[in-house]
């Protein structure tokens, strides 16, 4: 569902977050916690207690897009909220192996292969 949308950032709202907030609630943390600008063509990911729900805010064009997840089974790997209250800036591919339930600082992948030809 993400992969039509054009964004040049990913934040994560570290710690925990109420997702009873509607757009107007998550954009007023996006503003006043983190100094970012929600209007930007980024997204804003927020985790619940339970580690088990996320919402993605992101603006476009004219309106805003909240994206919603709820894990029927296991835990979102979120990172603990720690001694700053700004958001973390991930990578397109951290933000798929969280989605994936994968952690974001993972040991080892395959590495990117530029082929010019073939073998």
């Amino acid at each position: 569902m993400l992969g039509h949308v054009n964004f040049k950032h990913v934040y994560l709202a570290r710690g925990t977050t109420d997702l009873r907030k509607s757009i107007d609630g998550l954009a007023a943390i996006v503003t006043e916690s983190f100094s970012l600008d929600p209007f930007s063509s980024s997204l804003f990911v927020f985790c619940n207690r339970k580690k088990d729900k996320l919402k993605i805010l992101y603006w476009e064009h004219n309106g805003f897009w909240l994206y919603y997840r709820r894990l029927e089974r296991g835990t979102f790997n979120w990172p603990s909220k720690d001694d700053t209250s700004s958001a973390m800036l991930i990578t397109p591919r951290q933000l798929r192996w969280l989605l994936d339930g994968l952690s974001l600082n993972q040991k080892s992948s395959h590495k990117k292969v530029s082929a010019t030809i073939i073998l």
